[in-house]
């Protein structure tokens, strides 16, 4: 709970979710580069008059201004920090995915400057890259790095080993890679595929396939099973194009 008031300004941010509270306002959940995940109410935001109706959007590079007096600051300010992104489709679905990974792995009132810096590079990315799936999974894995969820890339237990290319593992979520004699399972994956992603070689098709069957169950598992929904949403598109097309789309979450 925070006890003193407190004035903040022009903070570098970005909107993650927004929601309308009680008549004309707006009950914000924002990232801020040094005060973390903050809820704000951003008072007659949604007034024909608002000068802050083209302003409050996912995506956007904002300098935000508020009074922080509890758990639930008040907006005083916000203006453009920067170029405007445009994103659409699939991107636009794989931004809102990234924002709902913060929203449940981040604590409100934790200042997360490193958390912050990669999601401004990512978003960024997304709207410069053809390969959305390998800007994904490297946010994910610095994401998880950064909170302390490292994935472990050394053989366990006992030796920590390296790697072996010709081996396979089942990637155990509290542990690591433990060394099996089976080449199939949920979290089994061949040495070279596991080495591959340590290396982030997410331009290799099998590496990035990989990467995103180990990273779905590592996230679920620190998620406790929660279903991230903008996932859902990805999964479901892309399974409907490839029983069209009758290939597998490796783009998206």
């Amino acid at each position: 709970m925070i006890q003193d008031s407190r004035r903040v300004v022009l903070q570098p941010g970005f909107l993650l979710h927004h929601r309308p509270f009680r008549d004309s306002s707006l009950l914000l959940d924002v990232l801020t580069k040094d005060h973390g995940r903050l809820a704000l109410v951003a008072r007659g935001a949604r007034s024909a008059r608002s000068g802050l109706r083209g302003v409050l959007r996912p995506f956007l590079p904002l300098k935000l201004s508020w009074v922080q007096r509890s758990d639930l600051g008040t907006l005083t300010g916000a203006e453009l920090d920067g170029r405007l992104l445009q994103l659409s489709g699939d991107v636009l679905l794989s931004g809102y995915y990234l924002n709902e990974l913060l929203l449940h792995f981040l604590h409100r009132h934790d200042p997360q400057p490193e958390v912050y810096r990669a999601y401004r590079d990512t978003v960024t990315a997304l709207g410069q890259s053809a390969n959305t799936a390998a800007v994904l999974r490297e946010f994910e894995l610095e994401l998880l790095r950064l909170l302390g969820y490292g994935v472990v890339t050394e053989e366990v237990p006992a030796t920590e080993a390296d790697l072996q290319r010709d081996a396979f593992y089942e990637y155990r979520p509290d542990q690591g890679p433990v060394r099996v004699q089976r080449t199939e399972g949920d979290l089994v994956f061949a040495g070279e595929d596991l080495i591959g992603i340590r290396d982030r070689r997410f331009d290799e098709p099998r590496v990035l396939r990989a990467a995103g069957r180990l990273l779905r169950a590592l996230i679920s598992h620190h998620l406790g099973g929660r279903e991230l929904k903008s996932r859902k949403v990805l999964l479901d598109l892309h399974r409907g194009r490839a029983r069209i097309s009758g290939s597998k789309d490796e783009r998206g979450a």
